[in-house]
């Protein structure tokens, strides 16, 4: 994955921690219920800083949480500060040797190489772990009805990562261990995956290829990094790859046409979203023509899924989008969508 697209100075946890204070007190005082969409951060997820020009940056938070205040609805959803994941729910999608090895490699200072675009410094450890954390919280939030949906604003991001590897800016993967999480200790029959990232999430369908259990549709320019996701024949994959510089009403179609009518056939219990937004017209890590209104299209289409078969539920994880500007708005798109607001 090329990663010379500029990013952003690094943000100061603290500083953000100081700055959502006041709002995510006022949050925690109201009636959460009230509030249809559960949106989880924390500033631990700053810390994780893989240099001053790559992509994957602090930064992004931080243009999510301008947009969401910009936008006037961040009064609107819940805040909720996750919970590092336990390593129980790491081990249900990795290998005990992957954990292993991503906790020996955690410097103690400088940073560690993992792959080419994948390099971890002190804190990176604790971020995955925070990222992880967060879709699980949400996950056990919505299936115990404290929110009809969530959002977890959270980075490292994770549909790279399969069960053995770390690769793509990727350490653990969020959703798929969120999915697992449902399956496994909620007692889910049915969970759906969607991805609507630039990139192939290899690792998540390296998790769930040929589980009944599981329904994974995405949407992903080809060719294109990580060069997977096109031959795969498995019952449970509905991949669909897209040329570069499709626009927004092929990727509808494309929805209309292929996704609707497995996730209707599927009937899932409750649904989670790879939510990346790199395929914007406007991000240069992807050569695709996505705009605002077409995240709010397919996150809508999701919802009716999930109100028709799922009673609403669904969790939602930030995954790629690096134009700091297209990911906010993409971002609060999505999130009205999921808020019906």
């Amino acid at each position: 994955m090329n990663i010379g697209a500029p990013g952003r100075a690094p943000l100061d946890g603290d500083t953000l921690r100081a700055s959502n204070a006041p709002r995510v007190e006022e949050a925690h005082k109201r009636n959460k219920r009230t509030m249809a969409t559960g949106f989880y951060s924390h500033a631990d997820c700053l810390l994780h800083d893989m240099g001053q020009w790559h992509p994957e940056c602090p930064a992004r938070l931080q243009a999510i949480e301008d947009q969401l205040i910009a936008s006037r609805i961040d009064a609107l959803i819940g805040r909720e500060s996750p919970p590092l994941a336990d390593e129980a729910a790491l081990l249900r999608v990795h290998t005990q040797a992957h954990v292993d090895y991503i906790r020996s490699r955690s410097p103690t200072e400088g940073t560690a190489e993992i792959d080419p675009d994948t390099t971890m410094n002190p804190h990176t450890w604790q971020a995955a772990l925070r990222a992880a954390g967060a879709a699980v919280a949400a996950t056990d939030a919505v299936l115990e009805g404290r929110y009809d949906n969530a959002f977890c604003s959270v980075r490292p991001p994770g549909h790279h990562a399969e069960p053995a590897r770390a690769m793509g800016f990727c350490f653990f993967n969020n959703v798929a261990i969120a999915a697992r999480h449902a399956l496994e200790v909620h007692g889910l029959a049915r969970v759906a995956i969607i991805d609507f990232d630039v990139h192939h999430g290899n690792g998540t369908e390296a998790a769930f290829s040929g589980d009944s259990r599981v329904l994974m549709c995405s949407i992903f320019q080809h060719p294109f990094y990580p060069f997977t996701g096109a031959d795969n024949q498995a019952p449970n994959m509905c991949n669909v790859p897209m040329p570069a510089r499709s626009n927004g009403m092929a990727v509808r179609e494309a929805v209309d046409m292929l996704w609707l009518p497995r996730l209707h056939e599927f009937k899932p219990e409750m649904l989670f979203i790879s939510a990346g937004f790199d395929a914007h017209r406007e991000d240069d890590l992807g050569n695709m023509g996505l705009v605002e209104d077409d995240y709010a299209w397919i996150t809508e289409q999701m919802r009716e899924i999930a109100t028709r078969y799922a009673r609403g539920r669904i969790v939602s994880c930030l995954e790629g989008g690096y134009n700091l500007s297209a990911l906010g708005r993409s971002v609060v798109a999505h999130v009205r969508a999921l808020a019906g607001i």
